[in-house]
């Protein structure tokens, strides 16, 4: 089985916020790699190693264009790409949910506190289905339009605050070969817009960073415009960010979609969950189809 490499490229910040990132090492010789045979990617995770986990498959394509997975697949469906890793941990013994008339969607999820792991009830209002499945952690989508928002979280952040961390450190993980965008290797012509720091009413910080990228088409080997608007915050006694990536095709972004995300972003916070008598232990991903 071929393997082909991807490297992050150094994010520069030039006066323009123009970021250019983890390109492919050589993008014709990657989709030379996919059209002759699968490419296998080291898929990294923030879980504990006894964390026993295994990789799904689905429909890359498919995922790629509209966010979903169409249908269960069997061997000869199979795209031989494993399940994006956004770094999110669920709690044992909790559940996803959304609220179908409100649209409030509420995670419970486990981050690094130092020697332990911290849970963080993590929260959004989305307009969009919550995706369900085994590809999905927690994810809200229109499957008709490839419209949607996920949650992420970052890998330590060493005792920085939000101002102390660079762009980079957000979307080195974000766009990353195993990330969310990085079917065919990590999306290409990153460029950050804009980076802010905002301060809301109950206290809380929070890092916005609205970001362009393309991603490969394995199909018609082209690039995919997307946009994208990230808000990142660290929560009490968190040594990891936790972030809300909302994202729409650049096209459907200039056509309203990004007052759209927007208010879905407004709506996010991750704070620390209420004590109780549970362990806090790692829910268990599912792998089957």
């Amino acid at each position: 089985m071929q393997r082909t490499s991807f490297l992050l490229a150094t994010l520069y910040v030039a006066p323009s916020t123009v970021v250019a990132l983890s390109s492919l090492c050589n993008r014709r010789q990657a989709i030379g790699a996919f059209t002759t045979g699968a490419i296998t990617t080291v898929v990294s995770t923030q879980v504990n190693a006894e964390d026993k986990e295994i990789p799904d498959r689905l429909n890359v394509e498919d995922y790629l264009r509209n966010g979903f997975v169409s249908n269960p697949m069997g061997v000869s469906g199979q795209a031989g790409k494993s399940r994006p890793e956004t770094g999110v941990v669920l709690r044992d013994g909790s559940e996803v949910s959304r609220d179908p008339r409100s649209g409030d969607v509420l995670a419970e999820i486990l981050v690094s506190g130092g020697d332990n792991m911290v849970p963080i009830l993590a929260s959004f209002s989305s307009p969009w289905p919550l995706q369900t499945g085994t590809v999905f952690d927690v994810e809200c989508r229109d499957p008709s339009t490839g419209d949607g928002a996920f949650l992420a979280v970052s890998r330590k952040t060493s005792g920085q605050s939000l101002a102390q961390l660079s762009d980079a450190f957000f979307l080195n993980d974000l766009f990353a070969p195993t990330g969310r965008f990085s079917f065919y290797g990590s999306p290409t012509d990153v460029k950050v817009k804009s980076s802010s720091l905002i301060q809301r009413n109950n206290g809380s910080s929070y890092k916005v960073m609205d970001v362009s990228f393309s991603t490969l088409s394995q199909s018609t080997q082209s690039e995919i415009p997307r946009r994208a608007r990230i808000v990142a915050t660290i929560p009490s006694g968190s040594q990891q960010a936790v972030l809300l990536v909302g994202s729409a095709s650049a096209l459907r972004w200039k056509k309203g979609s990004e007052e759209q995300i927007q208010k879905v972003m407004s709506t996010f916070q991750a704070i620390p969950a209420p004590v109780t008598g549970l362990k806090l232990r790692a829910k268990e991903r599912r792998s089957s189809v």
